[in-house]
């Protein structure tokens, strides 16, 4: 029996097992370094990516630099250059806004789309005011109440918006909120309605005067002041006069065939008295630290720095002590004294019921005309002032700095050209005379007279 074949080396019967592991380790980095090549192609690209971004963006910043230092390098006949080139694009500019201030100008066109809105709805509130007093008196109420809902919260809102809503507690509105709660709750109310024509027609409608308001179409705030001062006088001489049958839309009017005098000054005095009150316990005390720092502005505190006013240089001459009260008094006084042509002549004659309205409404159209003639004029002449101060301050740096005198710039007020911009009117300057603007204008430009001019 033969015997299998002996190896010839012991060794060689644990070679092929160890053979093959070893191959397949092999294997298994050759795989692990195919790997770790790609891992290092790939961030070795993204690599060189990013440094081709930083040198890109580095040369950017290197050209940017010299492009704005390269005026450092630049000779003085480049210096003249770029300085006559920068001064006709500045002349043009202004010659450009000059341009369109005079046309604007001649075709008053020019106007906010909330301006047309204010001018629309003042010249028809007019308009139809006029109409139903004449057609349907009986309709004048009304339309007092619903103009008085859209302008009075809108005179809060912008009033709030500017800090001036200090004025809202002032006795016009007072006396509105009160014309609508006799209006619209107490019609029958003898008190109630002696108390709001007499305030009415009294502190009220002088308001016009004293404020000096103005029949501004284009202006909200300045109509919806008219309207606060003048539509409740209108509205309870129409009831007094002209309303038919108003004694049974209003039961108070039969009890007042007649007003007393007495009597009727002191229904308004102590209605006059309950907001003055009112109003110097929550304004005057409560907010004063707002007020005397500025925060807010009052109806004293404006009349009082008004110095042009007889008001406020009487209220200057007063010891700080006894200003209040002595202002609290004065429209005390104020307001019985512009009673007395209500309580004596206006409440039984309708002749002159209409006089003091149509002479009320004239001193606002007065005002108005001024503010048109004189506001207006002056504002332009103030552009035109500040176009020429630009120029002028341009031309004085730019001769500074030039190194080369430019032709125009020396120009001065004496020049040669002068007397032919004075002899033609300013809106017809162009480019060609733009320089020689004259220094001064003979009129100046006013100052605000009041918030409700």
């Amino acid at each position: 029996m033969s015997r299998p074949p002996t190896p010839p080396n012991g060794k060689a019967y644990f070679s092929a097992p160890f053979d093959r592991f070893k191959r397949e380790e092999m294997a298994e980095w050759a795989s692990a370094f195919t790997l770790l090549d790609t891992v290092e192609t790939y961030f070795d690209s993204h690599v060189d990516l990013l440094q081709r971004k930083l040198q890109k963006h580095s040369d950017r910043l290197k050209m940017r630099a010299e492009e704005t230092f390269k005026i450092r390098d630049l000779s003085g006949d480049l210096i003249a250059e770029n300085f006559e080139r920068e001064y006709k694009g500045f002349k043009l500019k202004v010659s450009s806004r000059m341009t369109k201030l005079s046309s604007s100008w001649h075709s008053g066109k020019v106007v906010q789309t909330r301006e047309k809105l204010s001018f629309f709805f003042g010249v028809m509130s007019l308009l139809f005011s006029a109409l139903i007093f004449n057609q349907a008196p009986q309709w004048v109420h009304i339309s007092y109440t619903v103009q008085g809902c859209y302008l009075l919260p809108l005179r809060a809102y912008t009033y709030k918006k500017r800090a001036w809503h200090y004025f809202l507690f002032d006795l016009c509105y007072y006396v509105t909120l009160l014309n609508f709660i006799y209006i619209w709750f107490f019609p029958g109310s003898p008190a109630l309605f002696v108390a709001c024509y007499c305030l009415s027609h009294g502190s009220l409608a002088s308001a016009v005067i004293t404020w000096r308001n103005s029949l501004v179409f284009h202006d909200q705030d300045k109509v919806t002041s008219l309207f606060v001062h003048i539509y409740g006088p209108f509205t309870f001489t129409v009831i007094r006069h002209f309303y038919p049958s108003a004694e049974v839309r209003f039961p108070a009017l039969a009890e007042l065939p007649h007003l007393q005098p007495l009597r009727a000054l002191l229904l308004s005095g102590g209605i006059y008295l309950i907001w003055q009150l009112l109003y110097w316990k929550f304004v005057l005390v409560d907010r004063r630290a707002k007020i005397e720092s500025g925060q807010r502005t009052t109806s004293f505190s404006f009349l009082l720095n008004d110095k042009r006013s007889l008001i406020g240089r009487s209220l200057s001459s007063i010891p700080p002590a006894y200003r209040e009260a002595a202002f609290m008094g004065g429209q005390l006084l104020y307001g019985v004294l512009t009673e007395v042509p209500a309580v004596y002549l206006l409440y039984d004659s309708p002749f002159w019921s209409g006089a003091f309205l149509i002479g009320i409404l004239s001193v606002s159209v007065w005002n108005g005309g001024g503010f048109y003639i004189e506001v207006f004029g002056r504002k332009f002449e103030r552009e035109l002032e500040a176009l020429r101060k630009e120029l002028a301050e341009s031309t004085a740096r730019s001769g500074r700095s030039s190194p080369v005198s430019t032709p125009g710039l020396s120009r001065g007020p004496s020049s040669d050209g002068l007397s032919s911009a004075d002899n033609s009117p300013p809106l017809m300057m162009n480019s060609k005379i733009l320089e020689e603007v004259p220094s001064t204008f003979t009129l100046q430009s006013p100052e605000p007279k009041s918030k409700d001019q």
